[in-house]
């Protein structure tokens, strides 16, 4: 069975990634189940980083305009089901396939406030078979809390979900 190692406080933000990028790779290591794999993606990440409110996956769903964004497995409070292309955060990272951090969602034009504690955002689009397949979506009540590091950081463990997941990535 995995058991995640607490991460030493002393890592820099840098390998502080790269250890939890190890950590993800062995949690899924052997499963190809994008649901399971999705959902201990959101836990692991929201058990580690700190100062997380919310971490966890919307996926894109075929549809009118380009489709829309699906909740998927996440932790954190309940949050919103559905979410239109180039709409919010998740919308915006899914419309343009670039990841956005937002030092404060409440400056961001058309912040969807699922979770009115959430104060600040990091979403990462997911790439698969040459489209996008959805977002990982990273909140936080703390202004400011993402920044370049985090961003590289979650994309490599959106690019590690993604590679273990077959049915996504497809």
């Amino acid at each position: 069975m995995f058991e995640a190692e607490v991460l030493p406080d002393a890592l820099d933000k840098p390998g502080f990634y790269r250890v939890l990028a190890q950590q993800l790779t062995a949690l899924l290591e052997g499963e190809r189940d994008w649901i399971a794999n999705a959902a201990n993606t959101a836990a692991l990440i929201f058990t580690s980083l700190p100062d997380l409110n919310w971490a966890g996956f919307y996926f894109l769903k075929p549809g009118p305009a380009g489709g829309e964004l699906v909740l998927g497995p996440f932790q954190g409070r309940p949050a919103c089901v559905r979410i239109a292309l180039g709409r919010g955060v998740c919308g915006t990272a899914a419309a343009t396939r670039q990841a956005q951090v937002v030092a404060d969602v409440h400056a961001f034009p058309g912040h969807i406030a699922c979770d009115p504690a959430s104060r600040s955002e990091l979403v990462v689009p997911l790439l698969g078979g040459g489209r996008v397949v959805g977002v990982l979506d990273l909140d936080s009540p703390v202004p400011g809390r993402f920044d370049a590091e985090d961003r590289a950081g979650v994309a490599e463990l959106a690019r590690i979900f993604l590679d273990s997941s077959e049915a996504v990535a497809a």
